[in-house]
């Protein structure tokens, strides 16, 4: 049986694309993988794999030479063993893969300048030091023009040896020429004294005694099915997906109604977040992370583990991962998989003769959760039996700390303990879903409400009419949010109608978000200019994938939503990409600190008259579920 042309890069896949372009594709020694990772089918052909068709296994494969400095890509047949094609991306700079930040680590703690800076602090033992390798960004200075260079910031760990950010130090600053493999220069503001250890996290002495166990059994096994990364849940259809880049990728979502699957979503992931933080001092004006464009959220996935992360029935997917020599790496129980019980779904009591009937609420979980540094990210994909699909980042970890005087108070941010600042700061999630409401073609419609005012036909002042308007272009699709009108989004099928002449269709119902606090002139806002708008709507384009483009490390803007709807393409009866950008705002407590309790985030796609009726009826009270 072949494999489905949607299933993640195995191993011996991974091993056969990486001789492949060191055979074929001209690089000299110099040149090391940034990412290997499934080159996903075409719609066209994913259709003919499900009419029988044989479908081609490739790979895509991004590499960079530095004695070039030259970053290339391309895509491998590896059912044939050849090299498809192979280009030169001109000006564009490699994500900066795991193995380049700690060779950073390393070739700073070997610089005379840096321990020399160490010393002034009264730090002698560089092997307490950490070193951070971030992205240099793009800020317009010209000798950076071209280079491939890191902006490091540096900690202390803690005595207790479980937190390397536990003791910032204040005001240095490494700059790190990747390519060639040198520090360039040590930039210092002014020593200030180290914090105090206030940072331990985990405790063994004073812990609670008095939490019960708390066990979650399926006597009988899960509800779901799963076949490879298929998976079959309560008329839910959905296939698991996984690729370098956006960690977990889901694609061929579709509800089962009426004995036929009907579509929803071809494919949804996560596709880009950036964190800029708010103090423009010269230590810290730099200080922005592009998590998923410039270092890449599958090459950080965690494995996780039954009791802590995940709890009750589990199954697990482990993906193919690969260092920058291109040698895989397994990562075990990457992507888990469970039931929740998630309280009431629906409930009627008929008072004149006292029957009830309450149904429970069960949703679907498929989780991955990221460590990127001092953060922690959980991305979790909800589907109810209503036919509600659920979006939620939890965040946690260790907000970013800084060192500041004793006596000094925070003017962009929080002390949140002695001599720690913690700066405000944003995370802007966006998020891509190729839409595929009930068919491949779909439209686009913005709907508000509005109060009309008192008159003859309005006499109480109560009346409250629905504004229901299509989105045509592109540039009519980038919106905001409006809570004086409750706005929200519908992608609809403009072909298929329900019972009641209405085109079915599914709404993205916000949650909580924010706006950018950015100037537009900044040069991360340049970069990030998703930000600025919470919806997107754009005509699919099989290379429009991510919303800051395909490199924006040390980018100047100058690719990804803003410039692809100068196009302004049709949106109306088409094949819809939506897309819907999650900020939100942190400013860090002393109860972040030392380590941040889950801050949670989220929005849900529901249907829209895409059923003709409550499709959650069928569902048994618990007493005959559990009977």
């Amino acid at each position: 049986m072949s494999v489905h042309p949607l299933t993640p890069l195995s191993n011996p896949e991974i091993e056969a694309a990486v001789s492949v372009v060191k055979t074929q594709a001209g690089l000299d020694e110099s040149a090391w993988f940034e990412t290997i990772t499934l080159d996903e089918p075409s719609k066209a052909e994913l259709v003919a794999f499900s009419g029988g068709s044989p479908t081609p296994r490739r790979a895509y494969v991004c590499c960079y030479e530095p004695s070039s400095n030259r970053t290339l890509r391309g895509r491998v047949d590896l059912d044939g063993g050849t090299l498809l094609n192979w280009d030169h991306v001109p000006g564009a700079q490699a994500r900066i893969v795991g193995d380049e930040f700690a060779m950073g680590d390393v070739l700073v703690k070997a610089d005379p300048r840096f321990a020399e800076a160490c010393a002034l602090r009264g730090i002698t033992d560089l092997d307490t030091v950490l070193v951070e390798t971030w992205g240099a960004g793009h800020f317009g200075i010209p000798e950076e023009d071209g280079e491939r260079l890191a902006f490091c910031h540096c900690w202390v760990i803690n005595d207790a040896g479980d937190n390397r950010y536990g003791r910032p130090i204040a005001n240095l600053h490494p700059i790190v020429d990747l390519r060639r493999r040198v520090v360039v220069r040590i930039e210092d503001y002014g020593v200030v004294d180290l914090p105090p250890d206030t940072a331990a996290i985990r405790p063994t002495e004073n812990l609670r005694t008095d939490i019960k166990p708390l066990e979650i059994i399926q006597r009988d096994g899960p509800s779901f099915e799963v076949d490879g990364y298929a998976v079959k849940w309560q008329n839910w259809n959905i296939r698991v997906g996984y690729n370098y880049r956006e960690g977990l990728v889901l694609h061929e979502i579709g509800y089962e109604d009426g004995g036929r699957v009907r579509p929803i979503m071809h494919r949804a992931s996560m596709a880009e977040m950036v964190v800029p933080y708010g103090d423009p001092s010269p230590g810290n004006f730099r200080r922005n992370a592009f998590d998923t464009g410039e270092y890449g959220i599958g090459g950080a996935l965690d494995s996780l583990k039954l009791g802590c992360d995940c709890l009750g029935h589990i199954h697990y997917f482990d993906v193919c991962s690969h260092d920058w020599h291109g040698v895989p790496q397994v990562i075990e129980n990457a992507i888990c998989m469970h039931e929740e019980d998630f309280g009431l779904l629906w409930k009627h009591t008929d008072v004149q003769t006292g029957k009830m009937r309450a149904v429970r609420s069960r949703r679907l979980v498929i989780s991955a959760i990221a460590t990127i540094g001092n953060y922690v990210y959980g991305f979790y994909w909800y589907f109810y039996q209503d036919g509600t699909i659920g979006v939620e980042i939890k965040a946690t970890g260790i907000p970013f700390p800084s060192a500041i005087a004793l006596n000094e108070t925070s003017e962009y941010g929080t002390i949140i303990a002695p001599g720690i600042e913690s700066h405000v700061h944003q995370h802007a999630f966006s998020f891509r879903f190729d839409m595929s409401v009930d068919g491949p073609n779909n439209s686009v419609a913005e709907v508000e409400f509005e109060a009309m005012p008192v008159g003859p036909s309005n006499p109480h002042g109560n009346g409250i009419r629905t504004v229901d308007r299509t989105l045509e272009r592109e540039q009519d699709a980038a919106r905001e949010m409006n809570m004086a009108s409750a706005r929200y989004w519908k992608v609809f099928n403009p072909n298929q109608t329900n019972a009641y002449g209405a085109s079915t269709a599914y709404k993205l119902a916000p949650g909580a978000n924010a706006l950018p606090l950015l100037d537009p002139s900044a040069p991360v806002a340049k970069r990030g200019g998703f930000m600025f708008k919470h919806f997107w709507a754009t005509a699919f384009a099989e290379n429009e994938l991510y919303p800051s483009g395909w490199f924006p490390n040390q980018d100047a803007g100058t690719d990804g939503l803003p410039v692809w709807i100068e196009q302004n393409r049709s949106i109306k009866n088409t094949d819809v990409v939506a897309w819907y950008t999650l900020n939100f705002h942190h400013l860090p407590r002393p109860e972040d600190w030392p380590v941040q309790p889950v801050v949670y985030a989220n929005f849900h796609w529901m249907p829209e008259g895409f059923f003709d009726q409550n499709p959650s009826l069928d569902v048994p009270p618990n007493d005959q579920v559990n009977g």
